[in-house]
C-alpha cells in the first residue's frame, strides 16, 4: 500500500494525489497537518527517504526562520520542530514499503511504481 502524507491547500500535494490518481495506483492519503507524525514516525521515514532531518525541512517557512534559523540544533531537534510544527515537513511524501520520495515534482512518485 501506498501512503502520500498530503496538505490539500498544497498545489505540489493535490499533483502528488492526482498522480497516484492517474496511475491507478491504490493509495491512502494522511493530512499530515491534521493527524502529524510523531517522532518515531518521522525517523522511519527519513529512513526511508535516505535523507538527514534538515533536507525534510521547508525552511522559508516563517515559524522556521523565526524560531530555528541559524541555531545549532542535532537531528533530533530538527525533528522535534517538525513533530511540534508539521508545517514545516516537505510535502507531499510518499511511501512505499521500505522506500519513500518527496513527490516534487510528481514524477517523481515513478521510483515507487
Amino acid at each position: 500500500m501506498i501512503t502520500i502524507y498530503h496538505n490539500p491547500r498544497c498545489s505540489k500535494s493535490r499533483q502528488g494525489v492526482s498522480f497516484l490518481e492517474t496511475y491507478g495506483a491504490p493509495f491512502k492519503a494522511v493530512k499530515y497537518l491534521d493527524n502529524p507524525p510523531n517522532h518515531k514516525d518521522l525517523q522511519t521515514i527519513l529512513k526511508k527517504l535516505n535523507i538527514e532531518p534538515i533536507d525534510l525541512v521547508r525552511k522559508n517557512e516563517a515559524i522556521w526562520k523565526s524560531q530555528y534559523k541559524g541555531k545549532d540544533l542535532t537531528n533530533a531537534d530538527i525533528i522535534d520542530a517538525m513533530t511540534k510544527h508539521p508545517k514545516l515537513i516537505e510535502r507531499p511524501i510518499v511511501v512505499k514499503g521500505t522506500q519513500a520520495v518527496i513527490a516534487r515534482p510528481a514524477k517523481n512518485i515513478l521510483k515507487l511504481l
